[in-house]
């Protein structure tokens, strides 16, 4: 189950890039990591973890 703070963050995390018209192709709670992962993005480029404290990783693949 996600932490309080992962769920928070993941819901402004994901009002942010529906607010920029981007792409939402995955979503996922990892039960063994604890980690949320977002792929977004035009092409499918943009990575974001969002760790069990509440903080995000970007990464753009170019």
């Amino acid at each position: 189950m996600p932490t309080q703070q992962q769920m928070l963050t993941a819901i402004t995390t994901l009002q942010s890039l529906s607010n920029f018209y981007r792409p939402i192709y995955l979503f996922r709670y990892d039960d063994r990591s604890k980690e949320i992962f977002i792929i977004a993005g035009e092409r499918e480029n943009v990575e974001i973890t969002i760790f069990a404290n509440g903080e995000r990783r970007h990464r753009i693949n170019e």
